[in-house]
């Protein structure tokens, strides 16, 4: 079993921050300080002419934010319901689904430096985020990772609330509800289900989500693609760029239920890896890099993993 010092804290020692846990695959001890995150709280902070400031603090359970947001009548979380990990951990990944990312609902977050005990107030543009990056993955260059802990996020609900409906499986519901107008709660029951019907409850199936980051590529890679599979799923991407959906990929390559050890490829969605019982970090990333290599193999395609790998 891989686990976690249990030392006495020592504050010039290295430190690893951990919220959930929902994003990590452990394959070895941690010889490291770890801070576990459990800041708890939610208020609406400002009701702006343009949009509501949402608080919560950084333990706060991702998916039970997203609920308070849409039972007090603020909604733009609607699309990220059900996602797994915590408030704090929200930035780090610069989490997304369905067509939203965090970054566009982001209005600041509030930090501790690890050194001196300040804290700072960070505006969205300080954060650099990209596709499931941040400032807070990086350690070099002005990264944060290991310098600074999330202690509070700020999140920007919208004013007027504009639903977002461009996802293929939210298309699919609108189209087969004949609800053209669905209100943010319609949305986040709709997420729900989808996501349900998908994706393993981590409480039953031990998982750590979506092990995979969608391949983004140009539009005549993608087009190459298209010529030899044209039914691969793909998103055009606002910069001209094409993402591709990395669960078809995984599929297309056969890989939907196969395992090694006791980790497997979910059955109903080749993007996620589940422990079936006894799984060993090992035996996760193994898994992880065959499948890696049969993708490349085919498509000329790298997968990078989103969870974090130790």
């Amino acid at each position: 079993m891989c686990g976690v010092s249990s030392t006495i804290p020592n504050w010039a020692a290295p430190k690893f921050i951990l919220g959930g846990g929902s994003n990590i695959v452990l394959t070895r001890d941690l010889d490291v300080v770890v801070l576990r995150i459990e800041i708890p709280g939610i208020r609406l902070l400002e009701d702006r002419s343009d949009a509501w400031i949402v608080e919560a603090g950084a333990g706060v359970a991702w998916h039970e934010l997203v609920q308070w947001t849409i039972d007090h009548g603020y909604p733009g979380l609607e699309n990220l319901a059900l996602i797994p990990g915590t408030v704090g951990a929200s930035p780090v990944q610069n989490i997304g689904a369905y067509g939203v990312e965090l970054k566009d609902r982001l209005d600041s977050v509030e930090v501790m430096d690890l050194v001196t005990g300040r804290p700072a107030l960070l505006p969205a543009w300080v954060c650099r985020f990209g596709y499931r990056d941040s400032v807070f993955k990086h350690s070099n260059f002005g990264g944060l990772a290991g310098k600074s802990v999330i202690t509070r996020v700020r999140l920007r609900c919208p004013k007027p609330w504009v639903p977002q409906l461009s996802y293929l499986d939210l298309a699919r519901k609108v189209e087969q509800t004949g609800i053209t107008e669905p209100s943010a709660r319609q949305i986040f029951d709709w997420v729900c289900e989808i996501r349900r019907a998908k994706l393993p409850d981590p409480a039953v199936i031990g998982n750590a989500g979506s092990f995979f980051k969608n391949p983004v590529v140009t539009e005549d890679q993608c087009r190459d693609i298209i010529g030899r599979d044209p039914g691969i799923v793909h998103y055009p991407m606002p910069d001209g760029s094409i993402k591709l959906a990395a669960g078809w990929l995984i599929d297309a390559c056969g890989w939907k239920g196969k395992s090694v050890g006791g980790a497997a490829v979910y059955d109903k969605q080749a993007l996620v890896l589940v422990n079936r019982g006894e799984a060993r970090g090992a035996e996760v990333v193994t898994l992880a890099r065959a499948i890696q290599e049969s993708v490349y193999g085919r498509f000329g395609i790298r997968l990078e993993p989103e969870p974090i790998v130790l």
